[in-house]
C-alpha cells in the first residue's frame, strides 16, 4: 500500500485534491486485481473513468462502469468479493455496502479505508444482449505496477458517452465530449450528434466552473472558466 504522504505529494504533482489521487489509487488497485479473474474476460470497461485511465483524460472520475453479456448477479458478486480480498492484502480496509440487481444490470457499492477518509466506489455493470467487441489495454500509471484491462472499443465507448450526455446533460458529460473532440475520438457518423449537443448547450444553465473544478487539475482552470465557449468552439470545428 502506498503511504498517505506519497499520495499527498502525488496530488501536488497532479495539481489536484488529495481525494482525487486517493480515489484513483484504489481504482487502479481494484482494476488490476479485477482483471486477473477469469470471469473478467467478459467484462468491458467503459465510461468516464475509462476515458481517464485508458485515454488520459485530465478529468478525475468516481465510479467503475462496465458492460457484460454474463447476466448473473452471483458471478459478479463473487468476482468483486475476490477482488476486494486481494486489495485487503495490500493493507486497505474493504467493505461491501450494497450489492443488488438493477433494472439494467448489477450494482455493487464498496468502501475502502486505511488511506485517509473512507472512499466509496460504485461498480456499475450493465447487462447487454448484443455481442460486445473489446480492446485490450496495458495501463501504465504512477500509482501501481502496469496491468491489463479489457474495454469497449473506442467507437462503443464514445457512443456510450454521447448517449449519456444527451440523457443526463451533466457538466462532466459535456467535459468528456470536449476531451473526446480534442483527442479526435469521434467518427464522422458520431459527429452528426454534435448539432443536438450544441442546442443543449445553448439551453442548459450549468455552472461548469464550480462543478468541473472538483475533478480537474488546476492547469485546466482557464478552459473551465469559460467552458461553454471552449466546448462550443470545438463543436463548431467538428460539425
Amino acid at each position: 500500500m502506498l503511504s498517505l504522504s506519497f499520495l499527498q505529494k502525488t496530488a501536488v504533482k497532479f495539481q489536484t485534491s488529495e481525494l482525487n489521487v486517493r480515489r484513483e489509487y484504489v481504482q487502479h488497485l481494484l482494476l488490476s486485481y479485477l482483471y486477473q479473474k477469469l470471469e473478467s474476460r467478459e467484462l468491458y470497461f467503459k465510461g468516464g473513468t475509462a476515458l481517464r485511465i485508458l485515454y488520459r483524460s485530465p478529468r478525475f472520475s468516481e465510479d467503475l462502469d462496465f458492460d457484460t453479456t454474463v447476466h448473473k448477479q452471483q458471478v459478479w458478486e463473487r468476482v468483486i468479493e475476490d477482488t476486494l480480498l486481494d486489495v485487503s492484502r495490500e493493507g486497505i480496509g474493504v467493505e461491501i455496502e450494497e450489492s443488488k440487481v438493477t433494472s439494467g444490470g448489477y450494482l455493487g457499492i464498496v468502501s475502502l479505508s486505511n488511506i485517509g477518509d473512507p472512499i466509496k466506489i460504485h461498480f456499475e455493470i450493465s447487462f447487454r444482449k448484443d455481442l460486445i467487441e473489446g480492446e485490450a489495454f496495458t495501463v501504465e500509471n504512477d500509482l501501481v505496477v502496469p496491468y491489463f484491462v479489457k474495454s469497449l472499443t473506442t467507437t462503443q465507448l464514445v457512443d456510450g458517452k454521447v448517449e449519456a450526455l444527451l440523457q443526463r446533460q451533466k457538466a462532466r458529460d459535456f467535459y468528456d465530449l470536449y476531451f473526446m473532440l480534442r483527442a479526435n475520438l469521434l467518427s464522422p457518423i458520431q459527429k452528426k450528434q454534435l448539432l443536438k449537443v450544441r442546442q443543449l448547450l445553448s439551453k442548459k444553465g450549468i455552472n461548469f466552473e464550480t462543478e468541473l473544478a472538483l475533478f480537474l487539475p488546476r492547469s485546466q482552470a482557464m478552459i473551465i472558466h469559460d467552458f461553454n465557449k471552449s466546448l462550443l468552439g470545438e463543436i463548431n470545428r467538428n460539425i
